[in-house]
């Protein structure tokens, strides 16, 4: 039996340095030679101690393998300490007592026989010739590692699926199962073809949902193309994907599917604001050339949103879109309004109200870049807040220094209250008419009206001190009604048209509100068009989300997503099923909407905002200008010429608006007043086609 080399000279080690641990601190007390001795018996104790504290295995053959470096130096304080070299030798007895018993345990020959080659002693095993396996087409001779040959193996044992090769097998990372198969065709030159996610499946024992085919792009030093596959086998990922998906990964199943709510979508990034309690799902289309698709009631399903049109909406920008998910609903709140934000800039821009996502909206009290007044376009129902915004829109006009008139059908308080602070107002359709025969007098007016600088008339230019006169804003509320009216509603109509159109270049902005954007209530097709080129259209509540949308796309060049205005707006509270099963009512927490509109920006896109708040209640002063702004004396002076400047409440005056009657006709004075639309006299005005069909409706209403 041979002894190692290791064991021998760790042997002649203890033997050579027994002799010197019991003479040298006889000797030499203080020599250097204790110091090293007792630093290694104090590095010996460390080694013991995080030995016996380590939970890995091997922490006695550890502990063993510093014992002797311990018990050298306790010999070695054990000699210092005793008188000569002891009673009886006792140095010489310790030392050689440490040799020996390290000569027999060696703890460091074992060791680094047992961790690094086996002992001579022993005659290591031979192990039985492995049976040489020959190189095969499914198993070829190329260094493979051992995920690929097993994944080779399978792929054999299922036949070679679509006569294809496991070329490599790449485990994915932190993952036990799942992996991605780099295939291709057994034969050069010949594409794959037959083989599907089941054929995969099958073969791995997984299932066909959890198998991802995908072709293969050319890589430097890789081919590609029909001949090569990808197969992605991730049951792991699959499973946890069905029970926490991510973000990315719900939208991808659920939404952007061709039967999701969103097709060819792909999400951005989801972004949420604590303060504003608000989540953003910002997203694109995957190819930019189409356009967004949403169907907001299926994102939300999909997205685990409550399905509630006051808290969740939607904008739409080219080919990407943002759903805003708010906790509470963000409409419901109130702005008030303040002179700050309605004081127009130099472009004659004021803020008029916000947006769901908190950004203000801007109106225009001119068009500074036609060089131009404004017209304006209000519509909405009885309490949607369009005389509210008639306060906020007046207030920015007046703070511009403009002029307004307002009529209305009929009279109410807060048309009254906003007389107090506008140049004139009034509540019939005789007033209504009367404004808009004076306004359009003042076009003739002003263009033969002197400049002060060179004594010749201009067109109007907003914002220019030069201008001798300011600009007219006329408001009609109701103007449906009024233009409907059987006296005179023919000239509230025939004004209205024509004020639209040559207006502008003199200063004189038109401003009718009304329930009705169609030519059927009293919008002319000419009117409509001049209104809409020419402001902002403000449409509030029309009284069903179908209405509201009809009525903003009629003013909208271009028929774009209309936002949804509801009649109130609630929280879904709890399952409605439910409710039902447990004969419970449902919850009345309902929210008004008044104030709430649908504005049309310059670039035909509607936006859903809330307007400002003036509050009839209190003192509106604080809004308006100290001072109210009038015509001025030239222009008054001008239309009492014409007889068109009193006070527009008398009643009417003779051969006002239509001839007076013979004397010696007394008794159908009235009749042939009611009669002059469709008698003699229309027939003497027709002079277009338009006129031509309003006579012959008259004829037919005879």
């Amino acid at each position: 039996m041979t002894t190692p080399r290791s064991v021998a000279l760790e042997r002649l080690a203890y033997t050579l340095a027994a002799p010197v641990l019991a003479v040298a601190p006889n000797l030499y007390p203080d020599s250097p030679v204790s110091s090293v001795v007792q630093l290694a018996g104090a590095a010996g104790i460390g080694g013991i101690f995080l030995a016996a504290k380590s939970d890995e295995t091997g922490a006695g053959r550890k502990i063993l393998r510093w014992t002797p470096l311990v018990l050298a130096a306790a010999v070695d304080v054990a000699a210092g300490n005793t008188g000569g070299f002891g009673p009886y030798g006792l140095d010489g007895l310790l030392a050689a007592g440490w040799a020996a018993a390290g000569s027999f345990v060696l703890p460091f020959s074992r060791h680094t026989r047992r961790r690094h080659r086996p002992a001579l002693a022993a005659p290591a095993p031979q192990p039985a010739p492995a049976q040489a396996v020959e190189p095969t087409v499914a198993q070829p001779e190329d260094g493979a590692d051992q995920l690929t040959r097993e994944a080779r193996m399978l792929w054999e044992r299922a036949g070679m699926p679509a006569r294809t090769h496991v070329v490599k097998a790449t485990r994915h990372t932190a993952m036990r199962h799942d992996l991605t198969l780099l295939l291709r065709a057994s034969e050069t030159g010949r594409p794959i073809t037959g083989l599907s996610p089941e054929i995969v499946g099958a073969a791995f024992g997984v299932s066909a949902a959890d198998v991802t085919l995908k072709d293969v792009a050319i890589q430097p030093g890789r081919q590609g193309g029909p001949g090569w596959m990808e197969a992605l086998i991730t049951p792991e990922a699959n499973a946890r994907r069905r029970t926490k998906p991510t973000d990315q990964e719900r939208w991808i199943d659920r939404v952007a599917g061709p039967k999701g709510g969103a097709p060819g979508s792909e999400l951005v990034h989801t972004t949420r604001d604590d303060e504003r309690g608000v989540t953003f799902y910002r997203a694109k289309m995957t190819d930019s050339t189409e356009s967004p698709r949403v169907d907001l009631p299926k994102v939300c399903r999909a997205l685990g949103l409550p399905e509630d049109d006051s808290c969740v909406f939607v904008l739409i920008d080219g080919s990407e879109f943002l759903i805003s998910a708010f906790d509470t609903p963000p409409l419901s709140a109130i702005f008030p309004a303040t002179r700050e934000l309605l004081t127009p800039d130099a472009k004659g821009m004021y803020v008029c109200g916000y947006t769901i996502t908190g950004q203000p909206v801007k109106n225009m009290v001119f068009q500074h870049d036609k060089n131009a007044a404004r017209h304006g376009l209000i519509l909405g129902v009885s309490r949607s807040g369009k005389t509210q915004f008639f306060a906020i829109d007046m207030a920015a006009m007046s703070l511009a220094g403009q002029v307004v008139w307002l009529s209305t059908v009929r009279k109410d308080e807060k048309t009254t209250t906003l007389g107090k602070y506008i140049d004139r107002q009034g509540s019939n359709a005789l007033w209504m008419a009367r404004s808009l025969r004076a306004a359009k007098a003042l076009c003739e007016i002003r263009a033969e009206m002197p400049w002060p600088h060179d004594g010749q008339p201009h067109d109007y230019k907003p914002g220019d001190p030069r201008c001798p006169y300011r600009q007219l804003n006329v408001f009609a509320d109701e103007f449906m009604t009024a233009a409907q009216d059987a006296d005179f509603g023919e000239f509230i109509q025939k004004d209205g048209d024509d004020l639209t159109v040559t207006g502008l270049k003199y200063g004189i902005g038109l401003n009718p509100a009304g329930q009705s954007p169609f030519a059927h209530n009293g919008f002319s097709t000419e009117m409509k068009d001049n209104l809409r080129q020419n402001s902002r259209p403000v449409i509030f509540n029309m009284g069903s989300p179908g209405a509201t949308r009809k009525a903003a796309e009629g003013t909208m060049e271009n028929a774009y997503d209309v936002p949804t205005i509801p009649a109130r707006y609630s929280r879904s509270e709890g399952s409605a099923i439910e409710r039902a099963m447990r004969g419970e009512a449902d919850p009345e927490n309902g929210v008004s909407t008044g104030g709430v509109a649908v504005i049309v920006l310059d670039n035909g896109r509607a936006v859903l905002m809330r307007s400002l708040y003036a509050d009839f209640d209190t003192d509106l002063s604080n809004l308006f200008p100290d001072e109210v702004n009038r015509l001025t004396d030239y222009e008054i002076s001008e239309l009492e010429k014409r007889g068109l400047w009193f006070d527009w409440n008398e009643p009417v005056r003779p051969g006002e608006f239509w001839p007076e009657p013979d004397e010696d006709d007394e008794g159908e004075g009235r009749s042939r007043r009611r009669g002059s639309k469709g008698g003699s006299r229309r027939s003497e005005q027709v002079a277009s086609p338009r006129q031509a069909l309003e006579a012959i409706k008259s004829l037919t209403d005879a």
